[in-house]
């Protein structure tokens, strides 16, 4: 099932008080150096940028400041690199033939911090963060009015997504019929769920003012995957993956262009 608004849930600790004496005495006040470095909050670090550099395509993003990073393929692929006192990062990849698909985590000291989602690159240099059960969000520079992604699972949830100006309302039309209204969030991007789709070709319309942009989908549900966890194909408009969620189910990216 598709969601369209991320949840965060956080986490307070619970301190036990003990009396002293006969009377009860005020909680004394929290002391921040106190808790251990163990157990405060790390950020996992994130992915913000993908961009062709000749044949290689270079990764970057955030993390905690000195962090170890470490980009790896179900196949065993590994690449790393350290964050620099600011938290900003940046991995190349050497070029390939073929789609691939990473996770990303960072280490600080002995404690490991996964990043949300898989992070997939083509060989044209076309990327996108994957997030299941939501759209995708494109890392590769795209212009502003453009299609990014169309997200589809076998039981007909759909999500398209896409960059246009910041704060700009925006329609999407599906086969010819209004589908949805919406916004593009502060950074410019939007993610809109769709109506159920039946297996079969689509047309996605997303419009706004001063901006148009189409594409014809094909939302035929995946076959299994039986190679591993990422099936990769292009077609004239772009680049379909088929692949395995956390949960174990498949879900399908179509980036466009």
């Amino acid at each position: 099932m598709f969601r369209t608004k991320a949840q965060f849930l956080t986490f307070a600790g619970l301190a036990a008080l003990a009396g002293c004496g006969g009377h009860p005495s005020a909680p004394p006040a929290p002391n921040p150096q106190a808790v251990p470095a163990e157990d405060l909050y790390l950020a996992p670090p994130s992915v913000s940028r993908a961009v062709r550099q000749g044949e290689a395509v270079v990764l970057s993003g955030q993390a905690s400041p000195a962090a170890k990073l470490r980009l790896a393929t179900p196949g065993g692929e590994v690449l790393a690199a350290s964050a620099d006192r600011q938290g900003r990062w940046t991995i190349a990849l050497p070029a390939s033939a073929q789609a691939r698909i990473f996770g990303l985590s960072m280490a600080v000291g002995a404690r490991q911090v996964q990043a949300q989602g898989y992070v997939l690159v083509a060989p044209g240099g076309q990327s996108a963060l994957l997030r299941a059960g939501a759209g995708a969000l494109r890392l590769d520079p795209r212009p502003a009015g453009r299609i990014g992604a169309f997200d589809f699972d076998r039981e007909g949830g759909a999500v398209v997504s896409g960059a246009a100006p910041a704060g700009a309302a925006l329609s999407v039309q599906l086969d010819g019929r209004q589908a949805a209204d919406a916004r593009a969030d502060a950074q410019g991007r939007y993610s809109v769920a769709l109506p159920r789709l039946a297996p079969g070709p689509h047309r996605l319309e997303v419009k706004g003012d001063g901006f148009y942009d189409a594409v014809a989908v094909e939302a035929s549900p995946p076959a299994p995957l039986a190679d591993g966890p990422l099936r990769s194909q292009f077609s004239p408009g772009g680049l379909r993956a088929d692949w395995m969620t956390p949960g174990g189910g498949v879900q399908s990216t179509f980036l466009a262009g």
